[in-house]
């Protein structure tokens, strides 16, 4: 029996790309031949996966320039390599596979990670977000299966299209047991609470306002792992501050490690600004990272995140990005043991709940719709 070929295709170096790697794996387990495509930088971890990958080096790595010259890559390798079920995901991939979709005459399936055009980035730069809008607003209608993160940015496209939109939310898996390293193993030390961020350090990510809230939070390091476009920026605030030891900065780590720091931590952060539609109504995988490790979340009030942690009682919110507003907060979680309690509960229900496995008939659903 001919194995059905599906290539996915996006722009990271697919090293931290975990909801990737859950479909691909999820498809090869089902007996599809799975290629992932993505790219190449000096320093790209080496990686080993379960299915067929493929990362182009490029001579351009950001801009204009690169998106250009890696969707004209892309077209021509899918053009060329057999497959029954072209998958871009997101907005950057979509040109590429949709053209060669087209040649070749197999579907398409979109799975968008997030509202694209709604994202920081592009809302003080016109001229690019308009690019970006017109590539969407002539292939959206055309496409035939979408898939996206949550409700709110599926009912956002519905408005903008009027087109179905699926949703497969991006839960992790469930817990594949490991022997977790203790904090002096890590660096951490023993005799301070662990406040973590982890993900992407991007504009209104309320890092620069979490930093300075540590001055007033006692007996507690702020712990900041992940990398992006505000990195070298936070790197100069934390330098000014009087109470830099209070602080920690790591770059990405891949998952692996990343769940040895996650599950030490006492307090997670997901304290995004409710600046752009994209964050307004995104959903933070790094929240469900949070809930599988048991750690309960400090959150800003946006639409998908007061959802889930206000469904299960799992953490508390900040009502502003005031420093001694967050600080206060953070206080009162690292020292509310009665309330610590009930969300070590109710963080065994959220996860149980909130497990990738839950997705998966939804997905393959859809994989064997568009491929009979």
């Amino acid at each position: 029996i001919q194995m059905t070929r599906v290539i996915a295709s996006v722009t990271n170096d697919l090293s931290i790309d975990q909801r990737l790697h859950k479909v691909c794996s999820t498809l090869s387990d089902a007996g599809y031949e799975v290629l992932l495509v993505g790219r190449k930088f000096k320093d790209s971890p080496a990686i080993r996966r379960p299915y067929q990958t493929k990362r182009m080096r490029l001579l351009f790595n950001r801009g204009a320039l690169f998106y250009a010259a890696y969707n004209f890559r892309l077209f021509f390798f899918l053009l060329f390599k057999r497959c029954d079920i072209l998958v871009a995901n997101d907005l950057d991939t979509l040109l590429a596979n949709y053209c060669a979709a087209k040649i070749k005459g197999v579907p398409l399936i979109y799975d968008s990670h997030e509202y694209f055009c709604g994202m920081p980035e592009l809302s003080d730069r016109p001229f690019v977000r308009s690019v970006w809008r017109g590539i969407e607003r002539s292939i959206f209608p055309k496409l035939k299966c979408v898939i996206t993160v949550n409700q709110s940015v599926a009912d956002l496209y519905h408005n903008e299209y009027g087109k179905e939109v699926h949703v497969v939310k991006n839960y992790p898996m469930g817990e594949v047991q490991q022997e977790i390293k203790s904090k002096s193993a890590l660096g951490l030390p023993d005799d301070k609470h662990l406040i973590l961020y982890q993900g992407a350090v991007n504009l209104n990510r309320g890092l620069e306002e979490a930093v300075q809230a540590m001055q007033w939070v006692d007996n507690a390091i702020l712990l900041i792992i992940g990398n992006g476009n505000s990195f070298s920026n936070l790197k100069k605030v934390i330098s000014s501050c009087d109470h830099r030891d209070r602080i920690m900065l790591k770059g990405w780590l891949p998952f692996e490690e990343l769940i040895h720091y996650t599950k030490n931590a006492d307090v997670g952060l997901a304290i995004e600004k409710d600046s752009s539609l994209n964050y307004k109504y995104s959903l933070s995988n790094k929240l469900f990272d949070y809930i599988h490790s048991g750690l309960p979340i400090l959150s800003s009030r946006l639409v998908e995140n007061e959802r889930i942690i206000s469904e299960y009682e799992v953490g508390a919110f900040i009502d502003n990005h005031d420093p001694q507003h967050i600080a206060s907060q953070l206080g009162f979680m690292l020292s509310d043991s009665a309330h610590r309690d009930i969300w070590t509960t109710n963080l065994k229900e959220a996860k149980a709940a909130y497990k990738w496995e839950n997705q998966v008939p939804d997905l393959m659903r859809l994989y064997h719709q568009v491929s009979s």
